[in-house]
């Protein structure tokens, strides 16, 4: 059984035909060559942490990505930032309740980073304010526990896509723009 903070892998295939402008070597981020993404857990709750290993390991990820996932605990949100300053993750999951600290201010936070990760809040007692509230604050969605493994796939494979299409805007603009600069 994996400590906490130790990477745990899940084999998982819809996030094909990444263009080699936008390959990244950062922790975290997809390239060819590792086809890896790591998810930054952030909760006092060691369960929650097992729990997202559990579901990592399940091979119900190969349906929805062709992704090694990983993941990579913090119990505190000090921990979270430190982790944060020497690596690059696509996406967090962050516990509602953190002592001392918060969810929202984790969330400031991380969107103060060059590059921020999408962030998706738990909690047992997830209803529409929590929701209401995570979303408009900018997080990307909101996950009720426990964890309901075909949902916590859903919720993460889209969260990745949607990572892996803004970066690949992000970088066919600087491409162009390199390109316009060039005079090509």
């Amino acid at each position: 059984m994996p400590h906490r903070g130790m990477a745990v892998s899940a084999r998982p295939s819809f996030l094909a035909g990444e263009s080699n402008f936008t390959k990244l070597t950062n922790p975290g981020i997809r390239t060819d060559s590792s086809k890896t993404i790591t998810v930054l857990s952030i909760s006092p709750i060691e369960e929650d942490h097992g729990a997202l290993r559990r579901i990592f390991r399940r091979s119900e990820w190969a349906v929805y990505t062709d992704l090694e996932w990983t993941l990579q605990s913090s119990l505190t949100v000090e921990s979270a930032l430190g982790v944060l300053r020497r690596n690059s993750f696509p996406l967090i999951v962050c516990e509602r309740d953190l002592q001392p600290g918060s969810w929202r201010e984790m969330l400031a936070d991380v969107s103060l980073l060059p590059d921020p990760p999408l962030m998706i809040v738990t909690s047992r007692l997830a209803d529409e304010y929590l929701w209401a509230e995570a979303l408009n604050l900018g997080a990307y969605d909101v996950l009720a526990k426990p964890f309901d493994t075909e949902e916590v796939i859903r919720v993460l494979s889209l969260a990745s896509l949607h990572w892996n299409h803004a970066h690949e805007i992000q970088g066919s603009r600087t491409k162009a723009m390199v390109q316009a600069a060039n005079g090509s």
